[in-house]
Order: structure tokens, then C-alpha cells, then sequence
């Protein structure tokens, strides 16, 4: 089955049901633009490395570069969600348990943007098709449990080595520059820092954009070949524009979240920023590269954390990481169910 932009085109005006996917699809993909990638850059803009608006312009251009450039040299991170769950069975039944998925992300998302808390999109997308799947099978059959543990492995990669890593780095970055000049390294770090940043936007786009990319490939394989398979070649049109709808997310509306972060959890100075920046991309590198989805949000969030409890754990202000720490566990079984329920309710109406 040829997938050229072309063919698509034509199914995408004559199909309502893949247009909504696409569509749906496409809206989560902004919603994720705009809450999880701004923590990317949440670190350059607290320490005053750069000024909010050009750190959001840089992280919309990398999210785009790291989706297509990335997604082109490996893809493995889309290739899990991909066989993560089964939607197989009954061909509309399963497009409209997929909507039913996307609208339950896009809720679950806008309400913690409302509300400035940088939830995982990550989290509540694997939630999402999660939970629509099980609503569509009757049970967990609809589920497949060796690529879902690799969400375990990608939760001990983003809590436990982010938090580790941080701390690490920061306390090598202090034994190395102990005789340093301060105006010096400081300067360097703030470039440093920008630098790093930008890696982290890199990881991000092919981190959390193949996620997306891989959902609307499935939406398109089942209304226009009627099957899923189990393996997938991306097409380039498709990488291209689910790139710029993730770039576009970043560059309206990220600045909520880079306050929540980059400001509010810790304070740092520009090595501290550029050791958050680099813990994250060690992190988020290790795991795309390996087929683990992770929540980059979760990654960053908790080297900060890592960074902070180096000096002292009194320079994190754990209030506000519980306050998000109960909002990712809050995910998996809230948008979850909801996602359950709205398949439900789609199916009786569609």
C-alpha cells in the first residue's frame, strides 16, 4: 500500500473518520509543543542565559530539527508505540477507539496547561491509547506487556538516573572549575548552557514527536489499508508536518511552563543550568536511541531536582516537585480512564 502524500490527500477528503484522526492527532501534537518542550529551555531561561521569547523561538526550531533529522537515522521510539497496544479487529471500531484516545490526551493536557503544571504529554499519551485499547478488547488482551515495560524502564531512566545524573555532573563541573575565574566560567557556561539547551529541544522533538508520528501512521494505515502491521516506514511528508505542528505548539505557548520550572523549583546559576541541561540529554539521548519512551518533562524536572540537592536539599523547593509528582501519577490511570470512557461513548454514537 503506497502512503505518497498524494494518495493521502485524496483519502484525507473522502475519509471523515481518518481526516478527525489526523486532525485530533495533530492537535495533541500542538498541545505537546506547547507544554513539554518549553522545559526543555526552562533551565536557559532561569539563570538569565537568554531572554524567554528568543529560548522559545531555539526550542520550536530544534524540535523540528531533532523530529525529522533524528526520526530519519533511528526510530525506534515510535516503533514501540507502535506495537504497544492492539486496535486490530473490527477496522472502524479501532479508528474510533483511536479518536476516542486523542481526545482524551488533548483534555488531560489543556487542563494541566490551564493550570501551568508541565504533566507528561508522554505519559498521558501512553495512558490514552492505553486505556482505549482495553475499552476496545474487553481487557488487557489488547495490550502488549513487553513493549509496555519499557515504560517502567524509561520511569527508572527519568527519575532515578535524571535525578542522579544532575547531581553528579554538577558536583564534577565544581571539582573542575574550583580554581576557575568566576566571570570567566561564567561566561562560558551561559554558552554552555544555551548549547546544551538546544540538545535538549533535539531530544525532545524526536523524544516525544515520534510518539505522535507513530499514533497518526497507525490512524492512516487502518482507514486506508485496513491493517496496522507490525512494522512501519515512516513516509517524509508525514515526519516534515508533524515536525512543524510540534514546532508550532513551542513557539505559542511555553512560557507558563518555563516559569513553573525553570524559576519556581530551583534557583541555579549558569553551571548549575548547564549540568540540568546536560543530564537530560544524556538522559533523553540514552532512551530514544534505545526504543524507551520517556517523559521529557519528567527527565529535565527531576535533573533539576538533581542539581538542587548537590548543594543543599533545602535549595529544592519540594512543595511544588510533589505537586508534579502527583500529577504523573495521577496520569496513567486518570487519563486512562478517561480515555476508557470515552471509547465507550464513542462507539455507541459513531
Amino acid at each position: 500500500m503506497s502512503y505518497d502524500f498524494g494518495s493521502f490527500a485524496a483519502a484525507f477528503v473522502s475519509d471523515p473518520i481518518l481526516a478527525l484522526i489526523v486532525i485530533l492527532t495533530l492537535g495533541a501534537t500542538v498541545v505537546n509543543g506547547a507544554t513539554d518542550a518549553p522545559n526543555a529551555i526552562a533551565t536557559v531561561v532561569g539563570t538569565k542565559a537568554m531572554k524567554p521569547t528568543p529560548a522559545i523561538v531555539m526550542a520550536a526550531i530544534c524540535n523540528f530539527v531533532g523530529l525529522a533529522g533524528i526520526t530519519l537515522v533511528s526510530s525506534a521510539v515510535a516503533a514501540t508505540i507502535f506495537k504497544m497496544v492492539d486496535f486490530g479487529g473490527d477496522n472502524h471500531a479501532a479508528l474510533v477507539a483511536l479518536a476516542a484516545a486523542m481526545v482524551a490526551i488533548i483534555v488531560w493536557g489543556v487542563a494541566a496547561w490551564y493550570f501551568g503544571i508541565p504533566t507528561s504529554q508522554s505519559h498521558s499519551l501512553i495512558a490514552g491509547i492505553t486505556g482505549a485499547a482495553i475499552a476496545l478488547q474487553g481487557g488487557l488482551g489488547g495490550v502488549n506487556g513487553g513493549e509496555w515495560m519499557k515504560v517502567i524502564y524509561g520511569l527508572v531512566i527519568s527519575t532515578v538516573l535524571g535525578f542522579g545524573t544532575g547531581w553528579l555532573f554538577t558536583r564534577l563541573i565544581k571539582k573542575a572549575c574550583r580554581r576557575a575565574e568566576r566571570s570567566k566560567a561564567n561566561s562560558f557556561f551561559k554558552w554552555a548552557q544555551i548549547v546544551s539547551g538546544a540538545g535538549v529541544a533535539v531530544l525532545h522533538g524526536a523524544q516525544d514527536g515520534q510518539k505522535f508520528l507513530s499514533l497518526c501512521m497507525l490512524g492512516i494505515m487502518l482507514a486506508m489499508s485496513g491493517q496496522s502491521g507490525s512494522d512501519v516506514s515512516f513516509p517524509f511528508w508525514l515526519i516534515i508536518m508533524v515536525s512543524a505542528v510540534m514546532a508550532l505548539g513551542t513557539a505559542v505557548g511555553g512560557k507558563k511552563i518555563i516559569k513553573s520550572v525553570g524559576m519556581n523549583m530551583v534557583k541555579m546559576e549558569q553551571y548549575q543550568g548547564f549540568a540540568a541541561c546536560l543530564s537530560a540529554c544524556f538522559c533523553i539521548g540514552l532512551a530514544t536511541f534505545t526504543g524507551l519512551p520517556v517523559s521529557t518533562t519528567h527527565t529535565k524536572t527531576t535533573a533539576i531536582m538533581g542539581v538542587g540537592a548537590e548543594k543543599s536539599l533545602r535549595n529544592v523547593k519540594w512543595g511544588l516537585a510533589g505537586r508534579m509528582v502527583g500529577t504523573w501519577v495521577l496520569t496513567f490511570p486518570g487519563c486512562g480512564l478517561l480515555a476508557f470512557a470515552f471509547t465507550h461513548l464513542f462507539l455507541m454514537f459513531f
